[in-house]
């Protein structure tokens, strides 16, 4: 099956910048995570923990900043057009894909050879990616709520006595680890199940030839065939 042209307009600068912040903070963290958690080496705690607090910050900070742009910042909503809207309103499935969701399940379990042409994005991909920000807000919760100068606060103790204490709290924070963990291995597998085109695009802004996409007509309305 040939696959949906991908352009530059569905990934603006600002959120190739904003993704970039997001997957070197992401990968720092859980190095970081790791070596506090388990200190193997003891001359790298100090650093370990620096950088972990310094890239949880910067990790909540960049995710606020890209929930703001959403709204001022325009995108291509659909594959194979450059046709754009504000980002926000991508951000839910949209009238030309929200009846897919069956299908796009069926492909991604495999029952289903072909997935459904639409909107930027699956319907479960859309859904799972508005609970990042979620899991971000609720992770740099719990670290300061352990980090020494933030624990005592009302705010961040109130969260700890409720969990049952510190060590309730430690536990809950290194097992969200995984879930994030989890979540970047799905979403690169995803982003790259037809190819590394997305993958180029986002890092690279590197545009890819394929069908071309009318989100008013909902359907293909020819090819581009640009240089790969």
């Amino acid at each position: 099956m040939a696959h949906l042209a991908h352009y530059r307009e569905a990934h603006p600068m600002p959120f190739v910048i904003t993704h970039w912040i997001n997957l070197v903070c992401m990968i720092l963290l859980i190095v970081t995570g790791f070596s506090i958690h388990f200190p193997f080496w003891p001359y790298f705690m100090g650093i370990a923990r620096g950088v972990h607090v310094f890239c949880g910050a910067i990790l909540l900070i960049n995710c606020i900043v890209r929930l703001i742009m959403a709204f001022f910042v325009k995108s291509s909503p659909t594959g194979g057009t450059r046709e754009q809207v504000t980002d926000y309103k991508t951000w839910l499935p949209q009238a030309d894909n929200r009846h897919q969701l069956g299908a796009w399940i069926k492909y991604y379990l495999f029952f289903k050879k072909d997935h459904p042409l639409g909107a930027k994005l699956g319907v479960p991909q859309k859904i799972s990616y508005l609970l990042i920000p979620i899991l971000i807000i609720f992770m740099a919760y719990t670290g300061f709520a352990l980090w020494a100068p933030t624990m005592d606060l009302g705010f961040f103790s109130a969260g700890t006595n409720l969990v049952g204490g510190l060590m309730s709290m430690r536990i809950i924070h290194y097992f969200m680890m995984y879930v994030f963990i989890v979540f970047m291995f799905i979403h690169i597998y995803l982003a790259n199940i037809e190819g590394i085109s997305p993958t180029l695009l986002m890092f690279f802004w590197k545009e890819h030839g394929g069908l071309v996409y009318d989100p008013e007509k909902h359907t293909i309305v020819g090819e581009d065939r640009m240089e790969h």
